[in-house]
């Protein structure tokens, strides 16, 4: 059988622990570095309640999700 000393497992569980962390940090700070684009033609503005929304489904006429207007480029 294999003898741990207790600040051994501790130092041990810690350097787990520390490591998973930074890694998980590395991680988001990858996901935040990406740039985001929208195209212009999936932004509708509702002429009755002026919500903006995104739809990329629909071309000629949306439907604002907030009052369920249709709309129209």
């Amino acid at each position: 059988m294999i003898s741990l000393d207790f600040s051994f497992a501790i130092a041990i569980y810690l350097l787990f622990f520390l490591t998973a962390v930074l890694f998980l940090w590395f991680m988001s700070k990858k996901e935040k570095g990406r740039v985001l684009t929208l195209d212009p033609r999936f932004i509708w503005f509702c002429a009755v309640c002026t919500y903006t929304y995104i739809n990329t489904k629909e071309e000629v006429l949306s439907v604002c999700p907030r009052c369920g207007s249709y709309n129209k480029k």
